[in-house]
């Protein structure tokens, strides 16, 4: 596993704003830079900050037309936290089995 992608996956989703930007990417496909900075009540220089924190992760594509910029999600970095979040359940659901067995033992060890 990337741990490096990892991270920079989690920082940038671990921002409410830029988790609203790549649920609205997701939702009504690529945008264009202005147009999703409608959608917030804050610079455009500060959304810009943003989808460059986006970006940086992967998370997000830039295409460029003209003078206008469109981003759209980009979700397949995203399978490294499910990977990540399978491997931490994986462990939980070992350690309670581990628990049931010794409570199931314990129990037939009672009666």
């Amino acid at each position: 596993m990337d741990e490096d992608a990892l991270s920079h996956i989690l920082k940038a989703a671990g921002d409410t704003t830029r988790r609203k930007i790549l649920t609205l990417l997701v939702q009504e496909g690529a945008l264009r830079v202005t147009a999703l900075a409608a959608h917030f009540d804050m610079s455009l220089n500060s959304v810009s900050k943003h989808i460059k924190v986006l970006e940086e992760a992967g998370l997000v594509t830039r295409r460029t037309l003209g003078r206008e910029h469109y981003i759209a999600a980009e979700l397949e970095p995203l399978r490294l936290t499910e990977s990540w979040f399978a491997q931490l359940k994986s462990i939980w659901e070992l350690r309670l089995a581990a628990l049931d067995n010794l409570l199931v033992s314990k129990d037939e060890r009672d009666d």
